[in-house]
């Protein structure tokens, strides 16, 4: 386990928003969607890229020492279950009793050995923890190292899905089934874009009902999270409408806590 290397984008401590309570997040590098509103592009790539702010560039001519103003951000870095596992055990102190790791991406299911194993670690140590995936890939044996299952239904039709994802649907429910059949408890969310999805909420809310363990259904408003990172990346994002408080309301009635 300790010669095991995963690719890496970043490690979020103390997020309030990857999960219940306080919780350290890992974020994996590696995703076969490539969803248009993306907020995490650097991650969808499975090798290390840069990043490049012109407007912090200060023009030292010293980018090959480190950029020192953060005009040329690296993400993705190779790390080892020990260094992760360095990070997440200085952090419990905060987690309580609801909180722990988050591992997140991209998709961690493309590092599926790195993902189950940097898990399994943790649990080894009695932390809570949980998995952030489109479930486009299926793996037991590493969903099965997880308390608890986050996952993305976006759009209920291949069209739409291939169309704005670049992959189809129908995969990714016949896994939410199979994931539903593990008995862990799963949280269900999908982000809410106006024009592209906000009429198919009640489609997707039927479609989850009929899994017992799926214990919650979240509604995300779109925000252009991405936006800055991609344009950074050389690969400019397109604007999404930001849905409005009242369309958000009047969704929220699809949305389910059982």
């Amino acid at each position: 386990m300790s010669g095991l290397i995963g690719l890496v984008a970043d490690i979020e401590r103390a997020s309030a928003h990857d999960g219940p309570g306080i919780r350290t997040v890992v974020f994996l590098k590696g995703c076969p969607l490539s969803c248009r509103w993306c907020h995490n592009p650097e991650c969808i790539s499975n090798k290390p890229q840069t990043l490049f702010y012109p407007d912090k560039c200060i023009g030292c001519k010293r980018c090959s020492e480190g950029c020192y103003s953060g005009a040329r951000v690296v993400c993705g870095r190779d790390m080892t279950i020990p260094e992760v596992m360095e990070q997440i055990i200085a952090d419990r102190v905060y987690y309580g009793k609801s909180g722990g790791l988050t591992i997140s991406g991209g998709e961690p299911l493309s590092q599926p050995k790195f993902t189950r194993e940097l898990a399994l670690a943790a649990r080894s140590e009695g932390i809570h923890t949980a998995v952030e995936t489109s479930l486009f890939i299926y793996d037991e044996e590493t969903l099965k190292a997880f308390d608890l299952i986050m996952f993305d239904l976006k759009l209920p039709d291949d069209g739409r899905h291939i169309k704005y994802t670049g992959v189809p649907v129908s995969g990714i429910k016949a896994n939410i089934a199979k994931a539903a059949k593990l008995g862990i408890p799963m949280i269900a969310r999908t982000p809410v874009i106006p024009g592209v999805n906000d009429s198919s909420i009640g489609e997707i809310s039927a479609f989850l009902s009929d899994f017992p363990v799926v214990r919650r259904y979240e509604l995300l408003p779109y925000h252009p999270l991405g936006l800055e990172k991609a344009k950074a990346l050389g690969k400019p994002q397109e604007r999404f409408s930001t849905p409005s408080k009242q369309m958000m309301e009047e969704l929220s009635e699809y949305a389910f806590i059982r």
